[in-house]
């Protein structure tokens, strides 16, 4: 890299620009545009879903709406998220010649300044395949990464505090005995900068001391930056998208799960966990061949649309691993689909377990 990496730091923002501020400087991002680091938190708390995710299957949107907290969809893979004032999101915005061409070294990359920041604030952060950041075997961050027009974006945070009650309750579970097990397993193996030292850096040492280890790390100098006026109109139209009720539900997809609609057609759900992170399948199957199928779950995947392009190739196939693994396999090679942890094979296995008969 030859150019300078601009720093815009937003401080404190409303929910819905601090997940849009970055996919504007994205969408806005020009060939002459410099690479960008954002620093931004949110003023007020809020739930955020990966791209992939159906809302209404991750979300307890009842509670959510009692408590005033709005729900948002981001346009980058993972999971559903209750975020606060207690994260420091650090948010990469590169042209795509300036990143690893691999996901895999993308998230290496961008986690290595935030592994340093812990590390000189003296806690023993690593790196823990493929995109998370550990101490002692408790997560203290995750990353997503999506691209956005002609930009990559590599997203994740620095977690001072998290709420982890709060967490456990914005999740729809089957059971408050599921709940419980989700609280007690936060405490268990998440942990954050406060649990970790006992109190909490000031934020402007911290923002100083991460982009300084950007700057050692990518060999590019990093210095202030201004907010343009054509991200800021960017940014508007995504605020009015986010907030829309069509990108919150992503309408128009299958839905019904476990329902026979007659003897020869079904519509049947599965999730399966894979490396990369979870797959959920809901699949109409017309005389044991697939009509219809949506994918969903909390695995990051580049291309965006390529899920899509998944569920379209699989139509008219037989239920069959083999088959399906095969044919999935040729739309990864054809569209140079990157999905970390995620394999064909288990968008098919996962295809194959929903279709199964039940006992």
């Amino acid at each position: 890299m030859s150019r300078t990496i601009r720093l815009i730091d937003f401080g404190e923002v409303s929910p819905l620009r601090s997940q849009t501020v970055y996919h504007a400087a994205a969408y806005a991002l020009r060939e002459d545009s410099p690479d960008t680091i954002i620093l931004v938190s949110s003023q007020t708390p809020y739930v955020c879903i990966g791209y992939h995710q159906d809302l209404e299957k991750e979300v307890d949107l009842a509670y959510c709406q009692a408590h005033g907290l709005p729900v948002y969809r981001r346009e980058v893979g993972g999971g559903a998220v209750y975020l606060d004032s207690g994260q420091l999101f650090t948010q990469w915005v590169f042209h795509r010649d300036h990143l690893p061409a691999s996901l895999e070294a993308r998230f290496d990359l961008y986690i290595r300044p935030l592994v340093e920041t812990y590390q000189t604030l003296g806690i023993a952060a690593y790196h823990r395949p493929i995109n998370d950041i550990h101490v002692a075997g408790k997560k203290i961050g995750g990353t997503g990464a999506a691209q956005m027009g002609i930009s990559e974006v590599v997203v994740g945070s620095l977690m001072l505090t998290f709420d982890k009650a709060t967490m456990a309750r914005v999740l729809k579970v089957p059971s408050e005995k599921m709940r419980d097990k989700i609280f007690e397993s936060l405490e268990q193996y998440m942990t954050t900068m406060q649990e970790q030292l006992g109190h909490l850096p000031p934020r402007q040492e911290l923002k100083e001391l991460y982009a300084r280890k950007c700057s050692e790390i990518l060999g590019v100098e990093v210095q202030p930056g201004v907010w343009t006026p054509e991200e800021e109109a960017v940014a508007a139209e995504l605020d009015a998208r986010f907030a829309s009720e069509e990108w919150l539900y992503q309408q128009g997809r299958l839905r019904q799960p476990g329902v026979k609609i007659h003897t020869d057609v079904q519509v049947v759900e599965t999730a399966l966990k894979a490396p990369g992170g979870l797959i959920r399948v809901v699949v109409r199957l017309r005389e044991g061949r697939i009509d219809d199928l949506s994918l969903s779950g909390d695995f990051t995947m580049l291309p965006s649309f390529a899920l899509g392009a998944l569920e379209q190739a699989t139509r008219g196939l037989l239920a069959k691993r083999d088959a399906l693994a095969t044919r999935l396999h040729e739309v990864y090679q054809r569209l140079g689909i990157q999905s970390p942890g995620v394999t064909p094979g288990d968008f098919a296995e996962a295809i194959v377990a929903a279709a199964s008969p039940r006992g």
